[in-house]
């Protein structure tokens, strides 16, 4: 299974949509019910089924779900 595919089946689990289907260039306004606080569990359900951990920074300077998961492929890669 790819990082993509990965990251899609936690969107899918995190928002509880069996259809949502992630793109790079998607953003939080893509997605039904991505607000504040699903974002918070987007991001734990992430590290926690990764098992990495995100900086501060990291986290304040994504703007989308290609640079989550080009961050999430840095990590994995080192």
């Amino acid at each position: 299974m790819t990082t993509m595919e990965t990251l899609n089946d936690i969107f899918r689990m995190v928002f509880d949509d069996d259809t949502i289907q992630i793109a790079p260039e998607m953003t939080a306004n893509d997605i039904d019910g991505w607000d504040s606080l699903s974002h918070v569990n987007l991001i734990t359900a992430v590290e926690a089924k990764l098992m990495i951990r995100f900086t501060q920074k990291e986290l304040l300077t994504m703007k989308n779900i290609g640079d989550l998961l080009r961050t999430i492929e840095t990590k994995l890669a080192g």
